[in-house]
């Protein structure tokens, strides 16, 4: 997703709480849903970066910072909620 994004002139960095808490979604979408593995870490990111990727040609030189904060405020609430996960996750 870095290298993509940058092709469009955007910078994203994943923290390390970033990443922990991405793997934490996929996991427990994996233990409400059908447990698919680290495949569920595809649909995640694709969610979690929809955004981004639809803006990136608008958001040329900026540089979006995915921490922790940034995925309990894209992901959670669609985590949360077993029957929306089940379908888009």
């Amino acid at each position: 997703y870095q290298a993509l994004m940058a092709t469009e002139g955007l910078t994203i960095n994943f923290t390390a709480d970033g990443v922990r808490h991405i793997a934490e979604a996929a996991w427990r979408v994996n233990e409400s849903a059908e447990n698919i593995g680290a495949r569920r870490l595809h649909t995640i990111l694709e969610r979690l970066v929809e955004e981004i990727s639809f803006e990136a040609s608008d958001m040329s030189g900026q540089t979006v910072t995915i921490d922790a904060e940034y995925v309990r405020n894209h992901l959670d609430e669609l985590v949360a909620d077993e029957d929306l996960s089940r379908f888009i996750l």
